[in-house]
């Protein structure tokens, strides 16, 4: 049985570092798991309580909320926009959170990894980012977070799965996020 292993990238930017984070993460996945980077969270609209009725969500929300519900474990990637998520992650565990009590995410096992040029690696971010996905009902492992600041200019010509510091990190998060599944499946 394959562990499959959600992750969500808060940066739009094809070229993003984030993008790459998440890109090394699904890299460095040992044998029998697989991260699978969502694609559509740009098309998921603004959530709203008025589209969110039974038989009428929109089919982005809806497809964002079946690949969670598919996933064993949740991997959110975020920069730091004003000191904070980006807008298109909390809509997306907005949407996720969903029904109340019994969303796509309740007792899914997350973790975050945030990045961004400053030596502080979106602290921040990353800090709001574990928040609101344990207000959302995930188990959120604390000792599965990574921050990576100050790199920004070794992942011009070096991608993160390449760079020895940061694989070593994102391989850490990934033996987290497997080790709190592991009783799941075992």
């Amino acid at each position: 049985m394959s562990i499959q292993i959600l992750a969500l990238v808060g940066s739009l930017r094809s070229a993003s570092v984030n993008r790459k984070l998440a890109e090394a993460a699904a890299a460095l996945a040992p044998e029998g798991t697989e991260v699978t980077i969502y694609e559509g969270l740009a098309e998921v609209p603004f959530y709203n309580e008025d589209l969110d009725a039974e038989g009428s969500v929109p089919a982005a929300a809806q497809a964002l909320r079946d690949a969670a519900k598919a996933a064993g474990a949740l991997l959110l990637v975020t920069p730091e926009y004003n000191g904070s998520t980006p807008a298109v992650l909390s809509n997306a565990v907005d949407w996720l959170s969903r029904p109340y009590g019994a969303g796509a995410v309740k007792d899914l096992p997350a973790a975050v990894i945030s990045a961004s040029p400053s030596p502080y690696g979106a602290k921040w971010a990353n800090d709001d980012a574990r928040k609101v996905l344990g207000v959302a009902g995930a188990k959120v492992l604390e000792d599965a977070s990574v921050t990576v600041g100050g790199r920004f200019q070794d992942f011009a010509e070096t991608h993160p799965k390449d760079h020895e510091e940061t694989a070593a990190e994102l391989a850490g998060v990934l033996a987290a996020l497997i080790g709190a599944l592991e009783p799941v499946n075992a």
